[in-house]
C-alpha cells in the first residue's frame, strides 16, 4: 500500500512494444508536496512512465496509484495536470484560444491573463501554436498543465528549448508551486535542473530504476549528479 505521504506509487510497471520492454519492472514513489525528478538517457522509458501515470497508455503489467487512487480513476479528474513534450494536435490553434479552451474545462481555473503574464506570453498569445518557438510552445504547454489548479503535475522536459531567462523563470514558478503544496514529477536531461529543483531523484536505465536518492545522497562521494548519471546508465540510440 502507498504510504500516507505518497502522491505517486508505481509498482512493477512493464510496458512492451512488440518484444521490446520499454519499462521492465519499474518501481518508484513520489512524495506529496515534493518535486521528484526522473532522469535517464533517450529510450530509458521516462515519457512512457508519464503516459502510464496519466492513463494515456495501459501497461502490460504493474500498477500506478495517484493521490491514493488508481491511475485513470474518474475521481482524479481535475486533480492532475500534464505538460507533454509536444502537443502537435494543437498546432493550428492560437495560444490564447487554447488556454481559454482548457480553462473552460475547470470549475475554478487560474485566470488565463495571469498565466500569460507570469509565463511571458503576452507577445505571442495570438500566434498559432505551430508558429511559436520551441521555448514559447513549452511555456504554453506549462500554462495548459497549470490552468486547472492541479494537485499533482507531470512535466515532461519542461524547459527544453527555453532560453536562460525563461528557464530560470520556470524554475522559480515550480519552486513556488511546490511551496504551495503542489506535487510535481518531472523528467529532464538537464542535470543542473534536477540539482536545483529536485527533492528526490530517480535515475532510470533500460526501463528500471538504476539508483535513487536525494541529490546530496547521490553525490555524497564528491562526484556531480552528471557523473552519477553516466556511471549508472548506458548510451542508447533509441528515441
Amino acid at each position: 500500500m502507498p504510504s500516507p505521504d505518497s502522491a505517486v506509487r508505481v509498482d512493477d510497471l512493464v510496458v512492451k512494444f512488440g518484444r521490446h520492454a520499454v519499462l521492465d519492472g519499474l518501481a518508484l514513489e513520489a512524495k506529496a508536496g515534493a518535486l521528484t525528478a526522473v532522469l535517464g538517457p533517450n529510450g530509458a522509458g521516462k515519457t512512457t512512465l508519464i503516459r502510464c501515470c496519466t492513463d494515456l497508455l495501459r501497461p502490460s503489467r504493474g500498477t500506478v496509484s495517484l493521490l491514493g487512487l488508481p491511475a485513470g480513476s474518474k475521481m482524479l479528474a481535475g486533480r492532475i495536470g500534464l505538460m507533454p513534450q509536444s502537443a502537435g494536435s494543437w498546432s493550428g490553434i492560437k495560444a490564447i484560444e487554447l488556454l481559454r479552451y482548457l480553462a473552460g474545462l475547470y470549475a475554478n481555473p487560474v485566470p488565463v491573463a495571469a498565466l500569460v503574464e507570469r509565463l511571458g506570453l503576452a507577445d505571442c498569445v495570438r500566434t498559432p501554436y505551430r508558429r511559436l518557438s520551441g521555448g514559447q510552445q513549452q511555456a504554453v504547454n506549462l500554462a495548459g498543465a497549470l490552468v486547472g489548479r492541479p494537485e499533482l503535475v507531470f512535466l515532461d522536459e519542461p524547459t527544453a528549448g527555453m532560453d536562460p531567462h525563461a528557464r530560470r523563470a520556470t524554475w522559480l514558478l515550480l519552486r513556488e508551486l511546490r511551496a504551495s503544496g503542489v506535487t510535481m514529477l518531472l523528467t529532464t536531461h538537464a542535470m543542473d535542473e534536477a540539482e536545483t529543483l529536485a527533492d528526490q531523484v530517480f535515475i532510470v536505465d533500460r526501463g528500471r530504476v538504476a539508483v535513487s536518492g536525494t541529490v546530496r545522497q547521490l553525490t555524497k562521494s564528491g562526484g556531480s549528479l552528471e557523473s552519477v548519471f553516466l556511471s549508472h546508465t548506458s548510451a542508447r540510440a533509441v528515441s
